[in-house]
């Protein structure tokens, strides 16, 4: 079966773009991204192998069965599941309440609406490492406060995603720096480009207008409690500024986290042979939540706030709360490889030819990557179609190369950042307990108005200095 798909070598052009339009429009649209994300590889999967019923099945289950047998697949699925069973143990244990007793009464540091949302702005700011990591503690760390004084968890999951990836995108000693370094090493090794890798990258997170917009904005929404669109209507619980932690102490809560980033660090260390750059980011956060599981476990029983027994129960209570959402991120990485067989990202990028003149060159970068990535709902994927093709189009244009590098980092995250199929907005809403459908509604108006704010930057600049 794995060798059916071989003999499929097809030229989709406008068809490529029919299943991602099927999964974005269902998705925002109906109630299930479960039906959305289906109906398009359903879809795409009979548009490649020609409109055969039959061999559309044989392209599904080989699509699964090979999504099923890769490592990093796997481990990111049983990432999903374990981290429902480490909120559930902190829950449980009486962490949550501990936090909040810690900082709204002892402390007096949260004691409004604005303060409930800024601890997880906050670490969605100093986290960095790996953006799934950011997005699940920011959520974990957010969630009992956005309870306390009725904030939706559409806000929280808004704040959780718009810091996650811009922040591993402009501090990128992380699998980002890799990643970008990499492709930038290859146009330097094809002698298109001069210098060292490392320079050319500091240079393009200069121009990554729309990550650090993204993070004003975030700020400001937070501040000044601001509310647009679908984002009124959010569901919110009943305020309950009652604080019950008899039983809980913030050290239940703050261990788990400390194993958690810190255990990603040693283990990109370890993976990356010393180079953290080089770290497998999936392998770090099995082996890192498996590690926390084993820690956690051993400090509660320490603690004596929970036996061997109820550790088991929240332990399984907790990953079987999260199997949709590992089903979901399957779906979407099937998704994601029926884009990439239907060549969606380059097919896309041909719309900018050698005429367009290179002051508006970075601005049509960035919308083109912005379009690729909601489209494919990859970041990275975007990254790697659009810098070995932005890099000699600036330079045979004579535009700014490290301004068009930092267009396609921009467009690359808008565009992850919005798309309801992508693995970082199915994260970010895991984490915050929110709805994935509400997530991409809700934040979709702050993202536009970030991606209005870059676009000008972009157009601007590259009058400026082309």
């Amino acid at each position: 079966m794995r060798g059916f798909r071989k003999g499929i070598s097809i030229e989709y052009g406008l068809l490529g773009l029919i299943p991602p339009l099927i999964a974005i429009l269902l998705a925002l649209f109906s109630r299930s991204v479960f039906i959305a994300l289906l109906s398009a590889i359903t879809v795409g999967e009979f548009i490649i192998a020609g409109f055969h019923p039959l061999d559309t099945f044989l392209l599904m289950s080989e699509r699964f069965w090979g999504l099923l047998n890769e490592g990093w697949v796997l481990k990111t699925l049983a990432f999903a599941m374990m981290v429902g069973s480490v909120m559930s143990l902190i829950e449980r244990s009486g962490g949550v309440n501990g936090l909040i007793h810690e900082l709204s009464v002892k402390r007096s540091w949260v004691n409004s609406k604005r303060g409930a949302l800024m601890p997880s702005f906050i670490a969605g700011i100093v986290i960095f490492i790996e953006s799934s990591i950011t997005s699940l503690v920011a959520g974990a760390i957010g969630r009992p406060f956005c309870d306390r004084y009725g904030i939706s968890r559409a806000k929280l999951a808004f704040v959780c995603d718009s810091t996650s990836a811009p922040v591993c995108s402009i501090i990128a000693i992380n699998g980002w720096g890799a990643l970008l370094l990499g492709l930038i090493g290859g146009q330097i090794s094809a002698g298109l480009i001069a210098g060292e890798e490392s320079g050319w990258l500091i240079q393009a997170i200069a121009y990554n207008f729309y990550a650090y917009i993204a993070l004003l904005v975030t700020f400001i929404t937070i501040w000044y409690t601001i509310d647009i669109g679908p984002m009124r209507h959010a569901a919110i619980t009943e305020p309950s500024l009652q604080c019950h932690d008899e039983k809980g102490s913030v050290g239940l809560f703050l261990w788990p986290m400390v194993w958690m980033i810190g255990g990603v660090i040693v283990f990109m260390l370890i993976t990356g042979n010393g180079n953290i750059l080089k770290g497998s980011g999936s392998t770090s956060i099995f082996y890192t939540l498996i590690v926390t599981l084993l820690l956690t476990y051993g400090y509660y029983r320490f603690q004596n706030v929970m036996d061997t027994k109820t550790f088991l129960t929240e332990t399984f209570r907790g990953a079987k709360s999260m199997a949709p959402i590992a089903a979901i991120l399957l779906f979407a990485f099937a998704i994601g490889g029926v884009s990439s067989d239907m060549e969606v990202g380059k097919y896309l990028a041909s719309f900018i030819g050698d005429y367009l003149p290179s002051a508006y060159l970075a601005a049509a970068i960035f919308l083109l990557a912005a379009l690729i990535a909601f489209a494919t709902g990859t970041s990275w994927g975007t990254f790697s179609i659009m810098l070995p093709i932005a890099i000699p189009l600036a330079v045979g244009l004579d535009a700014p190369v490290a301004l068009c590098m930092g267009a396609v980092i921009s467009g690359g995250v808008f565009g992850d950042h919005c798309s309801p199929i992508s693995d970082t907005t199915i994260i970010s809403a895991m984490a915050s307990g929110c709805d994935v459908q509400e997530h991409t509604r809700t934040q979709l108006p702050y993202a536009l108005i970030s991606a209005a704010i870059a676009l000008v930057f972009f157009l601007g600049t590259g009058i400026l200095i082309a």
